[in-house]
């Protein structure tokens, strides 16, 4: 019988490197403010889990192996690698010397066996290359490996991309290509920029220690992996109540002055409190309340998960928590760079607020933090953490150093679920070991769209067996798809 078992991991076929179908002519490409701090990361390892092709399985690596050529030359620093000059300077040279494509077996297991069970099955981790391997390595090592694995009665494609040279945005613009391109689209629909001429590109000389940079958190620690799913219905549900947490009504006001007034040893006569109480339904009438900034459903989901974690863990009320979001900064400086800039063009904001605040206040106090944080994030800002970074150059310090924090990745809003590579849409995202650790989120978006979200929880198991029992959070997340 198929099975997901830990211990049967996916046996190598074959390895082949894939060149670009036409050489490059781009010059190498420095990288950035936002590139740099990951050469301490592991490779990003996303992919897609599929259901068989009708057609044999050495036809589509084939076309596979083909499109992937056709792809590389539409995205050429995937086909390089990295190289640091006499100055310290770190570039990619896109000097064709390809990525690695895999062909692995895993017949033993079945696509229910990967989406089916409360927790993420440890055989997933198999079915991505480049395991714990760190960016900087890109030095010696592919950028890209596409590792093609071949199940019961289904195909999982793993990407390993070095985080160094791409982020989400840069990663599903390439998948989405590459699966276009397998199916003969041309011209493709989103063009890579490959310009270097911003904000984020520095003088400065981020210097690596003797040996290369190491991840800054323990890959050992035993760690419990589940997708919780919030359907859309559920999403728009936490939304209202985030924006509209029950608010005490004019009525009650009333009731409430007059309670006042009949304990109040100073009383005023009946017809001084009609006066007044006239005048207060009045001025309600007339005074406008101020605006208040409507809370995205994704910032009500952070909110809800960091309420949910922080009581999980079981904090003192003086605990510094932390919630950490990465957000893309393309849109954000002035002038704006390309939708589809290719490197790293992100920021990771962090908001703190003490445990005994995150659960003595409401969910929408929580989003309120995250909103004002991330409202914040203007072109200034960007451009205050560029210089922060270049008083002081180091790789990006990953992990949960504290035990109190959060750190969400991804976004519901990447096209994860567009790749088609010719005989349909993908039944599930997945991700392999890479930069994982207690606290590390990622969010997806849901396979039936409209607004639905995944949101991809790594914690300690002993935390994510309390988050399991959270009514609070509990009452949102949906049933499995199976």
């Amino acid at each position: 019988m198929p099975t997901c078992d830990s211990t049967i991991m996916s046996q190598i076929i074959s390895k082949t490197t894939i060149y670009p179908a036409t050489k490059s002519t781009l010059p190498d490409l420095k990288l950035s403010t936002s590139d740099l701090p990951m050469l301490s990361c592991h490779y990003i390892q996303k992919g897609n889990l599929f259901l068989r092709p009708p057609f044999a399985f050495s036809d589509l690596l084939i076309r596979l192996q083909h499109a992937l050529s056709n792809a590389l030359t539409l995205f050429p620093p995937l086909a390089g690698r990295l190289v640091t000059d006499s100055n310290g300077y770190v570039y990619i040279t896109c000097n064709d010397a390809g990525a690695h494509f895999i062909h692995a077996n895993a017949t033993h297991v079945n696509v229910t066996d990967i989406i089916s069970p409360i927790h993420v099955p440890d055989c997933v981790k198999g079915f991505f290359a480049f395991e714990k391997m760190v960016s900087y390595n890109g030095h010696f090592n592919p950028l890209l490996a596409v590792q093609v694995t071949e199940l019961a009665d289904g195909v999982f494609i793993g990407f390993s991309v070095n985080h160094a040279v791409v982020d989400g945005t840069s990663l599903w613009n390439f998948i989405n290509t590459f699966a276009e391109v397998c199916r003969e689209v041309n011209p493709v629909t989103k063009q890579p920029s490959f310009t270097r001429d911003s904000v984020l590109i520095s003088a400065e000389v981020l210097k690596i220690p003797s040996g290369g940079p190491k991840v800054t958190f323990d890959e050992f620690t035993p760690l419990a992996e589940r997708i919780f799913s919030f359907s859309r219905e559920s999403i728009l549900k936490l939304k209202e109540a985030t924006n509209n947490p029950k608010k005490t009504n004019t009525n009650s006001n009333v009731v409430e002055v007059m309670g006042k007034h009949s304990h109040d040893p100073v009383k005023l006569s009946s017809e001084k409190v009609t006066t007044v109480i006239g005048n207060w339904l009045r001025n309600a009438v007339v005074t406008k309340p101020e605006p208040v900034p409507e809370i995205s459903s994704f910032q009500s989901l952070c909110a809800l998960l960091w309420r949910a974690v922080t009581r999980a863990r079981k904090f003192p009320p003086s605990k510094t928590t932390t919630f950490r979001m990465a957000v893309n900064c393309r849109h954000r400086l002035e002038p704006k760079l390309e939708t589809f800039y290719f490197g790293n063009a992100i920021q990771s904001i962090p908001t703190y607020a003490t445990a005994g605040d995150v659960l003595s206040h409401d969910l929408r106090w929580c989003a309120e933090q995250l909103n004002k944080n991330v409202l914040s994030h203007d072109d200034t800002m960007v451009r205050r953490f560029v210089h922060n970074w270049e008083q002081d150059p180091r790789c990006f310090p990953l992990g949960n150093f504290d035990g109190a924090m959060l750190t969400m990745g991804s976004s519901p809003r990447f096209p994860m679920f567009d790749n088609d590579f010719g005989w349909g849409k993908p039944v599930a995202v997945r991700s392999g070991r890479a930069n994982k650790f207690d606290g590390k989120i990622s969010a997806f978006p849901g396979r039936a769209g409209g607004g639905s979200v995944d949101l991809e929880v790594v914690l300690s198991p002993e935390t994510m067996a309390e988050l399991e029992l959270d009514p609070e959070f509990m009452q949102y997340v949906s049933g499995q798809w199976c």
